[in-house]
């Protein structure tokens, strides 16, 4: 079996909710401990650290696999979805999990596995615990995949837990209210495990007291922790004044960003292992080389600038939608924009800018909304623009458009990022980053 094979198998003999959506989703932990146990219980080989939450999740996570890999630890990392490659999933110090570990694991396993039709996260989440153990790691940085309680990723102890935030989304599996929801995200609150929950609402902030207490575990909140003390927001860089560390340094832009940070400073409090100051420092200000981390108001070219970032719902564009507001007061802005059919649709272009040109598409997936049916919408919002059939057309037809000072966005969906990072090498003559 080639590794392409592989990836086909898991991506088509199991639900996919990246293709798919709700029909992928299989709560429940059964599956999840016949697997772990198969494989020998791997995720006690190692500390974990859980990270959960609505949004920003996936930057907390990374950040945290920064700091600790470059104090020195060996470090686990897995996070979902993926842009380009499932082996990005899995990560060890950064390095993805080689192709022929993945080939093995379906060589060897399906046997085991099959008849326990297992969803593709279930597999994947066994085979990053045993690969972890293999590896030898000494810590893991875990993020849920979705939810909490139910996720499969639940099955682990894990030294520290951490809550980014809590927004509606996937109201239509966790719950329609805040409270419901964050029930769902409590759920991976451990007896004796400290929780940071990144921001607190008058909505949920009883939520998280009352299972904390339930469970006995130490509760957190990163607002009242004083660890970050002021914070500049940057194009391309973030500025962070910390009370433990200093002066800080990311190329994680943006408001967004200075929530997540927070968090992660609160968190990096509460962890049972030493991490210095240089460690930190050094972690922020190179997470991306690090980590592997993309997606993140990440620039792909420049004249005309080309930006994208994955953020899809409307917690996210709270933050997305602003800032590109603020861009369109200087520059023109072309808006490449996609969404999934099952997000929140009009809450998030109630949030997107009128003084922007926009290419309305769909992503490669099935869950993808068809690009004429959100041009519809977006038209009841005052957006003006045009419908294309998939992610390349629209975004040559904004470079065409686009002057060189101009802004092009690529966002709306992870899967749309996806998209345009696959024709990386077709933006032409520009002045591309990888």
């Amino acid at each position: 079996m080639t590794y392409p094979e592989a990836e086909k198998y898991l991506f088509t003999s199991a639900p996919l909710f990246q293709q798919h959506g709700k029909q992928a989703y299989k709560p429940g932990l059964n599956t999840s401990v016949r697997l772990d146990q198969h494989f020998g219980c791997p995720h006690m080989a190692y500390k974990t650290i859980h990270v959960g939450g609505t949004n920003g999740k996936g930057s907390v996570a990374h950040l945290l696999a920064a700091v600790l890999q470059t104090q020195g630890y060996k470090v686990g990392l897995y996070t979902s979805p993926h842009l380009l490659s499932f082996r990005e999933r899995i990560r060890v110090n950064g390095e993805m999990i080689p192709e022929e570990r993945v080939v093995r694991f379906v060589e060897e396993e399906r046997a085991f596995f099959e008849p326990l039709h297992p969803s593709f996260f279930e597999l994947a989440t066994a085979l990053a615990f045993q690969y972890f153990k293999e590896c030898h790691v000494e810590v893991a940085v875990v993020e849920v995949g979705l939810g909490g309680r139910l996720d499969c990723t639940n099955i682990i102890t894990p030294a520290l837990s951490v809550i980014t935030n809590v927004g509606l989304d996937h109201t239509d599996l966790l719950g329609t209210t805040l409270p419901a929801i964050a029930r769902e995200k409590a759920g991976i609150f451990k007896h004796a495990v400290p929780v940071v929950v990144g921001e607190v609402l008058d909505d949920t902030a009883g939520v998280f007291r009352a299972t904390a207490e339930l469970v006995g575990a130490p509760l957190f909140f990163a607002q009242h922790e004083g660890a970050l003390r002021h914070s500049v927001p940057g194009t391309a860089l973030n500025t962070y004044e910390s009370t433990d560390y200093g002066t800080l340094k990311c190329p994680l832009t943006g408001l967004l960003q200075v929530r997540n940070t927070r968090t992660v400073l609160a968190a990096l409090r509460h962890l049972p292992m030493h991490v210095s100051a240089a460690a930190v420092r050094l972690g922020f200000e190179g997470v991306c080389a690090t980590t592997g981390l993309r997606g993140r108001w990440e620039r792909l070219a420049m004249n005309p600038e080309v930006v994208c970032d994955t953020g899809h719902n409307a917690d996210a564009w709270r933050y997305l939608g602003e800032r590109i507001a603020e861009e369109a007061k200087r520059r023109t802005v072309h808006m490449v924009f996609g969404m999934c059919a099952d997000k929140d649709t009009t809450s998030v272009l109630s949030l997107l800018p009128n003084a922007a040109t926009y290419y309305f598409t769909q992503a490669s997936v099935h869950r993808a909304l068809p690009a004429s049916d959100l041009k519809n919408k977006a038209a009841k919002m005052g957006l003006k623009g045009e419908a294309f059939p998939d992610v390349q057309a629209a975004f040559k037809a904004a470079l065409t458009a686009a002057a060189p000072d101009d802004l092009i966005f690529v966002g709306g969906s992870t899967f749309v990022v996806a998209d345009v990072l696959q024709m990386a090498d077709t933006i032409g003559n520009n002045e591309t980053i990888e």
